[in-house]
This record gives structure tokens, sequence and C-alpha cells, in this order.
């Protein structure tokens, strides 16, 4: 049997996302069935809703940032029961077998990881239906917990924005006396800048707005630097650890590749719709490293979690109700939200 259950789709590239019903299947002995409360909104979800990545399967309905309630569970859930706070990221499903998801980097998945939407699910064949809905099943494996002293709303976006910053920092082992750079703060770079800053370093961000100087300093950066200074960037050189890119858009690699100091590296997390380049100089002369990072594995995201709940950590963000989802993509495309968009999902049952 399958379930009915409205969401939000949309039915092709060059169209808004409207209201429609999609089919949930039933849940399995395994599965977690979660009604979903709050779904934050990634730049993501309008790559792949407007097929700017290709291969998207429509109808889409996007949301991988996913929290809310446990409204059943089947017979062999063990971590969780009816009424638990708990939470679904970009991943609902991997192989489990290959050497990446034995490490626990179900994200690297060697048999292509099963993402949270436009991914075939294992179970039907069918394809994943994000978080812009009323519900989801998903495997108990997949299911997140959700610190206790955590909002909901504002920890919606860690599932995502969250987990894609806290893991290269934790990666390349970010600690006190380190210094950091964030070149940008959108979603991503202000989350960045809070997990940088409660790791210990000093917090650099780089930006073109000098009117983000304030904010970026109330998140927590120490420094913030106007990327089209010439003479504050040259002052730069040489001195940083690590550089964190959260830029999706074309932007000159090669000046934030000599500002890291020798040894140190530069990681991007930003995915640019065109081609970046830079020069082989940038790299050897200084031996730095160029990486580039993907979200976290299941058990890092969850500690990940754990840390926000230490830390008192959450996303700063701007609730909106579901039928206002197409303005908010156009407002994100002007870069035009402090920092992240979260869909109260109890609007698509009014």
């Amino acid at each position: 049997m399958t379930k009915i259950t409205k969401a939000y789709a949309t039915p092709a590239a060059d169209k808004k996302l409207q209201l429609d019903t999609i089919q949930r299947r039933e849940p399995g002995e395994k599965d977690v069935v979660l009604d979903i409360l709050f779904c934050g909104v990634c730049h993501s979800d309008i790559h792949t809703a407007r097929n700017e990545w290709g291969g998207t399967i429509y109808p889409c309905v996007p949301g991988h940032e996913i929290v809310g309630r446990v409204a059943k569970v089947g017979s062999k859930v063990t971590r969780f029961k009816k009424g638990d706070k708990a939470a679904v990221g970009c991943l609902v499903d991997s192989c489990r077998k290959c050497s990446s998801c034995r490490e626990d980097l179900e994200q690297h998945c060697e048999a292509v990881p099963i993402f949270t939407y436009n991914s075939p699910e294992k179970q039907t064949g069918w394809v994943t239906y994000g978080g812009y809905s009323e519900n989801i099943v998903v495997d108990e494996d997949f299911v997140l917990r959700i610190p206790s002293n955590l909002d909901l709303a504002p920890s919606a976006p860690l599932l995502c924005a969250g987990i894609t910053t806290y893991s290269p920092l934790k990666r390349f082992n970010v600690k006190k006396g380190q210094k950091v750079g964030i070149v940008g703060l959108g979603g991503l770079g202000h989350m960045a800048v809070k997990f940088a800053n409660a790791f210990g370093a000093h917090v650099v961000v780089f930006s073109r707005s000098k009117s983000k100087i304030e904010d970026a300093k109330k998140l927590g950066a120490h420094e913030v630097v106007i990327s089209t200074d010439e003479l504050s960037m040259k002052k730069q050189k040489n001195t940083f650890d690590l550089i964190l890119d959260t830029v999706s858009s074309k932007h000159d690699i090669d000046t934030y590749l000599n500002l890291l100091k020798r040894s140190g590296s530069m990681v991007l997390v930003g995915v640019p719709q065109e081609p970046i380049s830079f020069g082989a100089f940038s790299l050897i002369f200084q031996r730095h490293q160029l990486a580039g990072s993907l979200i976290g594995g299941i058990k890092e995201t969850q500690e990940m979690l754990d840390f926000c709940g230490k830390k008192n950590i959450v996303c700063d963000i701007e609730l909106i109700n579901i039928d206002q989802i197409n303005e908010a993509y156009e407002r994100i495309l002007k870069s035009d939200v402090k920092y992240r968009f979260v869909i109260d999902m109890g609007s698509l049952k009014s």
C-alpha cells in the first residue's frame, strides 16, 4: 500500500513550484515516518528544480533540511519512538557495503548515494521526494536526532548548510591558534563562521559588500576583509591555515590561494555552474592544497548536531509559509535573505 500526501512540486524546469500530491511508501519494519514541521531551503533545491545541474526527474519535490516529529515506527526500529523530535538531511540510503559506506562516508557511496530527492528509492524504484511535503518515510539508519535544547525551525538548515561547513573544518583539524578564512557570508558562510569560531580559530570573513561587516562580526568573525580592496587583501597574504570557500558563482580562486601559509589548504564547498580555473604556481610554490568537500556521512552529521546542542548553535533564518517558496527562490538568487529560508510546513495544511 502507499500513502498519498500533499507536497509542493515543480512539473518542469521552467515552471514554478505548486501544490501537488505524491506517493509515499508504506513504512517497513525498519522505517520511521516523520511528520515534517520545518524544512530549510537550500540553493541546491533551486539548481535541481530548474535542472541546472542536469538529470532532474519531474515532478520534483525539493527539500533536504527536514525536522519534525516521529508519527510511526516499524517493528524493528530501536532508536526512535512516536513523538520524538527527529531530522532527515541530504541522504536517505546508500549501498552500505562499499569502502566509503563502511567508513561512515555514505555521501561518497560507490554505488551512488540515495539522496533525499531526485534519486531512485531502493525499496520501490520510485524517485525520492523531499521535504516540501507533509511527511517522509526513511530507514531508521538515516534518521537523525535533534538535541532537545535546540529550537526546531533554526535547526533545519543544520542538515545541509551545517554539515557542509562543519565537515571540512573538522577534517582539516581546525583548532585554537589557527587562522581561518571564510569566503562569502550566505547560508553556508554564516554557518562556517559560527563553527570556526566555536573551534577556537581566528576567523576572517571575505566579502564584496561592506554591508556584511557588522553581521559577520556578530556571527563570530574577528575580522572582515572587503575582497575588492587590493591593499587589504595584500595584507592577508601568507597568513591563513585554512580558507573555506562557500561561493557558488564564478570567482578568482588564485587570489585566495595566495593568502595561504606554506602548506595551507583551501576547501571548496560552493558549486559554481561554470568551471573554475587557477594557476599551478598558486599551488606548487608554497605547497598549497586545493580540496573539495560534500556534506558528511550520517555519523558525522549526528556528531555535528550534538556539537550544536552543546554549543547552542543554530542557523539565522527567515521563516516563510510554503506558498512563498517561489518568491523565496528569487530572493535567494539576489542574496536577499539572512541567512537561510525555512518553511513552516504547517502552512501546507492550511
